[in-house]
């Protein structure tokens, strides 16, 4: 076992309301005719009308706006009040594992305001390979789960914390029987094979995924009973991908202990934490990759297509996950500066791959794709190969692109190994 030292860390965080809405549920689009008719913000037109026509431009002027149009009219961003949060993070505990193929490292990350007894714990899960010299430091992938470390393989020495149970509303001990329950997302023995590491955290642990779950994660400490988040401040996705943040941080602080390379780590998720991992690589340019795997409206997908899951039907049914603002647009999502291309856009040169699933029409694959194509003039404009000459959608099954990569697999709306393999391919291009 490896233990390292407690320290400490200031951290800002974003926050926001947890906005109720009496809204009707609308319905879902799967009618292509039912699409409206739109015109896309394009990306190298800054909001004077002036055309960015370099890369220095996109880097000093361009990029910049769009962030903070996605800040203040969607994601949200940090709070104005100056308040912080200690986060302490605990010594990583290192096993051999899978008969000494590889090594578990397990740490934990306490969110709190002066009293870490008090305070939110975030159990940290990696997987690395073994290594072979004592200075080697591997590739990893980086992403949250839904239902806790222990479900994502059925490793017995994996702990069990605490997980959200939304029917009593409440953290609640975690089951020994629901150990490995979602493994087939998470291909941990296959990933190490290929030389890369995987490290994750249950999104829960940052906040759970409900309407008031700003009073049961880390924003509880944030704010006073009298305090209420702005419309322009983060909420729930916001919360999340800061998380994956902190989590890298701390990879940054191990790297020694926990041997993956902090500089190769490519942040990725699935449906809601898909739109939280492009999120999240838009603005952390720490991280070295994105994967969006099925992430649909307000990840991948262009919300001006209103198709599958609508801007208005994601903001009614979840309105915990965008700030405030971002309901604005539910009736008039054309009126919205920015849409998901430009999301996309804010990767750039860095690599990006989008994934859709043929029988998942709710995350709009065809948007999905067509984020992409529009994307591609700033992966462009900034040297790279982009789509690499693609102009339509594949054949399902095939991956296709340069830096920007995408496909469409036959299935339902999943994270399955098949997609692990492009990914793993695709990292092997870019990470390696």
């Amino acid at each position: 076992m490896r233990t390292r030292r407690s320290f400490f860390i200031i951290v800002a965080i974003s926050f926001a309301a947890a906005i109720s809405t009496a809204d009707e549920v609308p319905p879902a689009n799967y009618d292509e005719a039912k699409v409206p008719s739109f015109t896309l913000p394009d990306p190298l037109t800054m909001q004077d009308g002036r055309k960015v026509e370099t890369a220095e431009q996109w880097e000093k002027e361009r990029r910049p706006e769009i962030l903070e149009l996605f800040q203040r009219e969607m994601f949200g961003g940090p709070i104005q009040t100056g308040k912080a949060l200690r986060v302490e993070l605990l010594p990583v505990e290192s096993e051999s594992v899978f008969e000494g193929k590889g090594v578990r490292h397990q740490w934990e990350i306490i969110f709190h305001s002066g009293n870490p007894s008090d305070g939110q714990r975030v159990l940290v899960l990696a997987y690395v390979p073994k290594q072979t010299a004592a200075d080697q430091r591997f590739p990893a992938f980086l992403g949250l789960n839904f239902g806790g470390n222990h479900t994502v393989h059925a490793d017995p020495g994996i702990k069990l914390g605490k997980v959200w149970d939304n029917k009593e509303n409440r953290y609640v001990d975690a089951k020994e029987e629901e150990r490995g329950k979602a493994s087939r997302r998470w291909p941990i023995e296959r990933i190490l094979e290929r030389g890369y590491g995987v490290v994750t955290a249950c999104y829960d642990d940052f906040e759970p995924d409900t309407k008031d779950g700003i009073r049961h994660g880390i924003r509880r400490f944030m704010y006073m009973e009298n305090e209420i988040p702005k419309p322009e401040e983060a909420n729930a996705i916001g919360i999340w991908a800061e998380g994956l943040g902190v989590i890298l941080g701390s990879l940054w602080g191990d790297k020694e202990t926990i041997g993956i390379d902090p500089e190769k780590v490519a942040v990725f998720g699935h449906s809601r934490l898909g739109k939280t991992a492009l999120w999240a690589g838009a603005w952390i340019e720490r991280f070295a990759m994105v994967i969006s795997n099925n992430s649909g409206c307000g990840g991948a997908a262009l919300s001006r297509r209103e198709f599958g899951e609508t801007v208005h039907r994601i903001n009614t049914v979840f309105p915990h996950w965008f700030c405030g603002n971002f309901k604005k647009y539910n009736q008039s999502i054309n009126d919205c500066p920015v849409d998901q291309h430009e999301l996309i856009a804010l990767i750039a040169p860095r690599p990006v791959y989008v994934a859709s699933a043929e029988g998942d029409q709710w995350a709009d694959p065809k948007g999905e794709f067509l984020a992409c194509l529009h994307a591609n003039p700033v992966y462009l404009l900034l040297g790279t190969d982009g789509l690499a000459g693609v102009t339509e959608m594949p054949a399902v099954n095939t991956s296709v692109g340069g830096r920007i990569g995408y496909h469409i697999r036959t299935g339902k709306h999943d994270i399955l190994e098949k997609d692990w393999e492009f990914y793993l391919d695709f990292a092997d291009k870019h990470l390696r």
